[in-house]
């Protein structure tokens, strides 16, 4: 699903992002922690393409995602509210991001009913998006990011604006969607114990570079939780 082959990317004469090599297989959980300034949104971002890689590669399904654009097909994201369009409510948003993508609003509807509680208020509001608060932003990002039925999404920081009651319905959702549509997840999360319940895979990044590659088991938050104390 994600190949990444000997990236780098320096800003200001320091490497942001160096990593040999990465390998993401189809329908995985995967975590990404470190602290801030780790690389985490950069490496982000060159997956997305949306920076340039200085050197090497990276391949999703096989496709270089600066050289093509079939992979986009498959894709989903969100990173932080900058990424929304400010100057629309969220229905208007979600419906925009839907006819991308061949999605009609019934199925939109659907997905929101289905998901009503984690979605519905943000969905029925007037309010432009810039108005809403930074947790009800970030629901209408994830929103958009999952209703298209994505093969790989990538959320970054999902949980960091949400109130306690949205952040378990999140998580319950994303082990729902990658168990019953096989969809890869890559996630970003300063909270341990999150990422810990969500994921079955975990990444440690460092000064650009992933330092641990590791699947989680009983003892797992105990060790992230030790490694960032030292």
């Amino acid at each position: 699903m994600i190949s990444v082959n000997n990236v780098t990317k320096v800003y200001n004469g320091k490497k942001a992002v160096c990593i040999n090599s990465l390998m993401i297989s189809q329908g995985e959980l995967v975590g990404l922690v470190g602290n801030n300034g780790a690389g985490k949104t950069t490496f982000f971002r060159l997956i997305l393409d949306l920076v340039k890689a200085d050197n090497g590669e990276i391949l999703i399904n096989d496709q270089n995602v600066a050289h093509t654009d079939s992979w986009k097909k498959c894709t989903s994201s969100y990173l932080e509210e900058d990424f929304l369009i400010s100057y629309l409510t969220p229905l208007e948003y979600l419906s925009f991001i839907g006819s991308l993508h061949n999605i009609s609003e019934d199925e939109i509807k659907d997905f929101i009913s289905v998901n009503e509680k984690l979605f519905k208020d943000v969905y029925t509001n007037q309010k432009y998006i810039r108005d809403l608060s930074k947790g009800n932003q970030c629901k209408v990002g994830i929103a958009g990011s999952l209703f298209v039925n994505p093969k790989l999404c990538i959320l970054d920081e999902p949980f960091a604006n949400l109130d306690p009651s949205s952040q378990i319905q999140l998580k319950n959702l994303l082990l729902e969607i990658n168990s019953n549509n096989g969809t890869t997840i890559f996630i970003s999360s300063h909270d341990l114990r999150h990422v810990t319940d969500l994921c079955k895979r975990i990444l440690i990044m460092e000064n650009g570079t992933i330092i641990q590659d590791c699947l989680t088991n009983n003892e797992t938050l105990m060790q992230l939780e030790n490694y960032f104390i030292v």
